[in-house]
């Protein structure tokens, strides 16, 4: 029997502890950080388990990372908000866990604002978190830090919003100017779609319109919706939304829709949906930080619900993805949201150097290949022990198809692991594409240098791939590497 998990709605399996008095102390950082398969410029707790993030805000010049955590062991379970900070986006300092559950069940999925107006009335510039309180229902609570995210306190009237189901989670909250109020756009996991609230002081919230388009024509009939973020770009708005199964290839998968926000009504336009932020098996749950004004970045769960609990790391499970900066462009008379690796990774490289197969990087690296659509490429990463990634450029139609076989690494752990053919839209004109590949301990992302198009896959290699070859067409490579972002 094959259990296919839902990022937010698994309490069956939850064994429901007595919900601890006080979040945890800040987790102790015995791990050397160095052990097989540990990323080392993603970052990961120092131990147990973690899936999507959440309460993503940036404030007085720290980036607040909470994320989805079991404080208590390596697997899915009493779920909480673990907490990192950074002032870069790359260096992350783990802390005391922020959320634990309580009265009202577990802590799941959901967003963070400032309140610089003090609608609530808890004070100017307080850091508010909605999120999700899974019990008996899932229903919408919300909690407050008067001390820049270190502590927080519950609201006395928790839930904001009630529920009977286990069907509307993972609010993202963002302030809407011409509407002088804040707009909640909530999931309907199986029931599919999005409910829109408004509100003017974040406690009292209504209902203002459902967004819902039908995918059954485009195959995917049923999926579960999850991590809603609704996003403006100039004159334009963008709706993700994570899907569980469905995803471009298997399982998880985060698509988008392209339209127009009056203030109570998400409306898409016209186009060939499901368009995907990632086409790899392995970016989930993303959302954006708010506060950050025009800047859109936004950081994914890089995992997936096939095969999360049993990916092969030890004491620590799952990873994110490197933050990523979102823009809406047009390709072939149409949008498309690009994603590229945030300019703060400069903050860990070296300088290019020009390469003809080998890496010399003990860490990690990105290489940037730029290849001539003129005939068929094959780009392969490899290792000492013959391990192998391998990427086929298909210059006729314009497309990038990645395998990970048994050959890439260890795979045994999962029998919906091993994927034969990801393949995606290049999204490229002209007669070269440039691409660029950051390669981790257990990670393989690949962009075009534009950002036209992403895939992202998890990967467990004895040791990291540090040759490659690049057969077919014309190829020029430079490569650099990245530090380590562990002290």
């Amino acid at each position: 029997m094959v259990i296919i998990l839902s990022a937010c709605s698994k309490d069956e399996l939850n064994p429901t502890p007595e919900p601890p008095d006080q979040p945890d102390d800040p987790i102790p950082t015995t791990e050397s950080y160095n052990e097989q398969y540990r990323p080392q410029i993603h970052f990961t707790p120092a131990k147990n388990w973690v899936n999507d993030p959440n309460g993503l805000v940036f404030v007085n010049g720290t980036y607040h990372l909470f994320y989805q955590y079991n404080p208590m062991g390596n697997n899915w379970g009493n779920m909480s908000w673990g907490h990192a900070t950074s002032t870069n986006l790359i260096h992350w300092e783990e802390q005391s866990v922020a959320l634990t559950r309580d009265e009202l069940g577990d802590i799941f999925s959901g967003s963070a604002v400032i309140d610089q107006a003090n609608t609530a009335g808890f004070g100017a510039g307080t850091m508010v978190a909605l999120y999700t309180s899974a019990g008996s229902a899932q229903q919408q609570s919300m909690a407050y830090s008067t001390d820049g995210g270190k502590t927080f306190l519950r609201y006395a009237n928790n839930p904001v919003i009630k529920n009977n189901d286990d069907n509307l989670r993972d609010p993202k909250v963002f302030w809407h100017e011409a509407t002088k109020q804040w707009i909640m756009v909530l999931a309907k996991g199986w029931k599919m779609g999005v409910e829109i609230y408004g509100s003017t002081n974040l406690k009292t919230w209504n209902h203002l319109s459902t967004f819902f388009v039908d995918l059954t024509s485009a195959g995917r009939p049923s999926l579960q919706w999850e991590c809603p973020d609704l996003l403006q770009f100039g004159d334009k708005w963008v709706m993700l939304v994570s899907v569980n199964p469905g995803g471009p290839i298997l399982g998880s998968g985060t698509m988008y829709f392209v339209g127009n926000f009056d203030g109570k009504e998400f409306k898409a336009d016209n186009l060939d949906y499901p368009l995907w932020l990632d086409y790899g098996m392995d970016n989930y749950a993303g959302v954006t930080w708010s506060n950050t004004g025009d800047r859109k970045i936004l950081i994914g769960w890089m995992n997936n619900w096939q095969y999360a609990g049993d990916v092969p790391c030890s004491p620590w499970r799952s990873a994110f993805t490197l933050p990523r900066e979102l823009k809406l462009v047009e390709f072939d008379g149409k949008p498309l949201l690009a994603n590229t690796v945030v300019k703060e990774i400069e903050t860990i490289a070296d300088s290019w150097k020009t390469t003809t197969g080998k890496i010399d990087a003990k860490d990690a690296y990105q290489l940037r290949l730029t290849i001539d659509l003129d005939k068929k490429s094959t780009i392969t990463l490899t290792n000492a022990s013959n391990e192998r990634f391998i990427i086929d450029i298909n210059a006729s139609d314009r497309t990038l198809t990645a395998h990970r076989t048994a050959v890439s690494g260890k795979t045994s752990f999962n029998g919906f692991f091993s994927i034969p053919s990801m393949q995606a839209p290049l999204n490229v004109s002209g007669n070269s594409v440039t691409l660029d590949l950051f390669v981790d301990q257990s990670s393989v992302e690949i962009f075009t240098q534009s950002g036209t198009m992403a895939m992202t896959n998890l990967v467990f290699p004895t040791s990291i791939y540090n040759e490659f070859t690049v057969e077919g067409a014309t190829a020029k490579a430079q490569v650099r590497s990245l530090k380590r972002i562990w002290k």
